[in-house]
């Protein structure tokens, strides 16, 4: 007990000294770096040949499974075969479309309660739509469980451009797509879902604290000036009426009404009053309600369309200044010491 009281100080001095530091340097690197606007020639679009990283998986696997000798053999027959390759390329023309093979584009978007990932989503299909055409497919990996109306309702937005340039669009949802992360799943041509995955959640929520009878205990007034009788409905301060609360829920109800609307525009097979209740599924169930088309993880998928077409995977990589960067660090290392304390502390306990 004694030795662990005193490593429990030790490394609670440690922790302290270390975050100290990172403060400082962060608060420094803060203070330097000056304010200024993000030009769009900040950031970069990654892309990553899917295809050939599965290739060479595959062909590393193999060759660990080779003799020594077969490995040489190996390796000789493909430094030829690369140098006829090389000759080839030399002789054909760029972007041949005889040769070319059928492509697929992969984006990710991994949502939280405000969508902001939309802001990288926009730029990820203004550029492939430059580039793509009605022989081509877009995978969108989604993860969301959901949140703002208006910023899912723009997500979807931009993944309908690529319906209406004819190209075909799959959803792969390996975990969550629910609520809007559901209203931008349901925009696609096909649906897949790993079998556990939670899908649905077609509904609208809202909930407000109320804090006036705290405020009128302690004679606090709020006063509250509005031009136009629905400019407020539900307030946090001031003292809420039968009145403003039937017409919050009437805007709760015209917002679930639309959503379903837009559901229904795009799954015509799912019968809304099973669907529509605001429950979530699990894949299996999913599937049987018609919310999504297959069961089926996105590597199980992207490893079978790399066997037909390219694959790449696009994304756009926003430029980070000292000052971010050092926050992140800072985040990521105060993360890792509380869970090494959570796991020590575990230790001793057990």
């Amino acid at each position: 007990m004694e030795y662990a009281i005193e490593y429990g100080l030790f490394l609670a001095k440690a922790i302290t000294l270390v975050i100290a530091i990172l403060f400082v340097i962060s608060g420094i690197a803060a203070t330097v770096a000056k304010p200024k606007s993000r030009p769009d020639d900040e950031g970069q679009l990654v892309i990553r040949h899917l295809s050939k990283e599965y290739e060479t998986l595959s062909k590393d696997v193999r060759e660990q499974l080779l003799s020594e000798a077969e490995q040489k053999k190996l390796a000789k027959q493909r430094k030829k075969d690369e140098k006829q390759q090389r000759k080839a390329e030399k002789k054909s023309l760029p972007f041949d479309d005889a040769k070319q093979k059928d492509r697929v584009f992969v984006l990710d978007f991994d949502g939280d309660i405000n969508a902001s990932a939309v802001e990288t989503l926009r730029r990820e299909i203004s550029a492939l739509l430059q580039v793509s055409d009605k022989k081509d497919e877009v995978v969108l990996r989604l993860e969301s469980p959901g949140g703002v109306v208006h910023g899912y309702g723009l997500a979807a937005s931009q993944l309908d451009r690529i319906r209406q340039q004819g190209i075909k669009l799959t959803i792969c949802v390996d975990k969550v797509a629910a609520s809007g992360g559901y209203m931008m799943a349901c925009i696609g041509d096909r649906i897949l879902s790993a079998p556990f995955a939670i899908l649905g959640s077609i509904g609208v929520v809202a909930q407000i604290p109320n804090f006036h009878r705290l405020l009128k205990k302690n004679d606090v007034d709020i006063e509250l000036v509005t031009a136009g009788e629905f400019k407020r409905t539900l307030t946090m301060f001031g003292e809420n009426t039968d009145q403003g609360r039937t017409k919050f829920q009437e805007e709760l109800d015209e917002a679930h009404q639309l959503f379903k609307d837009f559901v229904r525009d795009h799954r015509r097979n799912l019968n809304m009053d099973e669907v529509a209740t605001g429950e979530h599924w699990f894949g299996v169930q999913a599937k049987e309600l018609g919310l999504v088309d297959e069961l089926m993880t996105s590597d199980e998928y992207l490893e079978k369309r790399s066997k037909e077409a390219e694959v790449f995977h696009l994304g756009w990589q926003t430029k980070k200044r000292l000052a971010e960067r050092l926050g992140f660090a800072f985040e990521a290392t105060v993360e890792r010491l509380f869970l090494k304390v959570l796991q020590k502390s575990n230790r001793h306990l057990l």
